[in-house]
C-alpha cells in the first residue's frame, strides 16, 4: 500500500543543540520530499547554532562545535528550506511535539511566516506508540527488519521515518492512506500552538492550558485583562505561542470593527 497524496509531503528530522523549543537551535536538518506523481527529493544541511553545543548533546548526536562552525547559519537556509516545504504536508518521528515546533521557531526568527493553515502533518512515532509502544530504533527492526545504522543522524533517521510509515501502511489494512486522515489519527490532543499553551475546549474555542486563566477562554481573558497580552508577549513564550495570540486578539478587533 502506497500513501496517497493529493500534494507533496515532506519527511524531515531535527538534531538541536537540545529540547528547548524557545532556545535551542537546529545544527543539523534533513528534508525528504515525496511527490505524489512518485518523483523523491532530498536534502540535507549541517547548521551552525550560533551558540555551544553541550557535550551531553554531542553524544547523542554526535555533531560537535568544530563540525558546525564554519557551516551556514539557519537564517542563510531558511529561505531554501521554506521554500521546499511550503507546498507539503509535513510529517516525522515525534515531530508535532518537537521537530516541528522547533522549525516554527527558526523560520520566525529569520523573518520567515510559517503555520499549518493549508497542510497536515503526520507524526509516525503516534502511529508506532498506538500500535506497538517503541523507540525509532526499535520500530525499524520491528516493521523493517532492519537496525538502524548512524541513529540520532538527521539522515538517517529521516529515511527510516519514510520507511517505517511505507511498512506501517503494509501491516495494519485499516490505518488510512490518505493525509489529512493520517494526521487526525497521529493528533495527541487539540491545540493551536505547537507548544500546547494555547488549546481548544469542547466547542472548539481558544482557551489557556497553563497558569492562572487555566481553562479560561483566550478572547474573554485578553479582554478582561489587557496586560495579559503584553505580558506574554514579553515573556520567554515561543514565538508561534506569540503569533496565535496576536492572531486571536486582531481577530476579536476585527470583529468588533465589522
Amino acid at each position: 500500500m502506497e500513501l496517497k497524496l493529493t500534494k507533496p509531503i515532506c519527511f524531515f528530522d531535527l538534531e538541536t543543540t537540545g529540547i528547548d523549543i524557545s532556545k535551542d537551535r537546529i545544527v543539523e536538518i534533513s528534508i525528504f520530499k515525496v511527490f505524489p506523481n512518485g518523483n523523491k527529493e532530498s536534502r540535507t544541511w549541517l547548521v551552525n547554532p550560533e551558540m555551544p553545543i553541550p557535550p551531553q548533546t554531542t553524544a547523542v548526536h554526535g555533531i560537535t562545535n568544530e563540525k558546525v562552525a564554519n557551516e551556514p547559519v539557519f537564517k542563510e537556509l531558511a529561505t531554501t528550506i521554506h521554500n521546499m516545504i511550503k507546498d507539503s504536508d509535513l510529517a516525522g518521528f515525534n515531530s508535532d511535539r518537537f521537530d516541528i515546533p522547533l522549525l516554527a521557531e527558526e523560520l520566525l526568527r529569520a523573518g520567515l511566516d510559517f503555520d499549518m493553515k493549508n497542510r497536515v502533518a503526520v507524526d509516525i512515532q503516534t502511529i508506532f506508540h498506538k500500535k506497538e509502544e517503541r523507540t525509532l530504533s526499535a520500530a525499524y527492526k520491528f516493521y523493517c527488519g532492519l537496525s538502524l545504522e548512524n541513529a540520532h543522524s538527521a539522515e538517517a533517521d529521516t529515511m527510516a521515518t519514510y520507511e517505517i510509515l511505507k511498512a506501517q501502511l503494509q501491516r495494519y489494512e485499516d490505518l488510512p492512506q490518505d493525509m489529512r486522515s493520517l494526521s487526525e489519527y497521529t493528533t495527541r490532543k487539540k491545540s493551536v500552538d505547537f507548544a500546547g499553551f494555547i488549546g481548544l475546549d469542547k466547542d472548539n474555542e481558544e482557551i489557556f492550558t497553563f497558569g492562572k486563566h487555566k481553562g479560561a477562554k483566550v478572547e474573554k481573558v485578553l479582554e478582561a485583562e489587557p496586560g495579559y497580552f503584553g505580558w506574554i508577549q514579553n515573556a520567554d513564550f515561543p514565538l508561534y505561542t506569540k503569533k496565535v495570540l496576536t492572531a486571536i486578539k486582531l481577530r476579536k478587533l476585527n470583529n468588533k470593527l465589522s
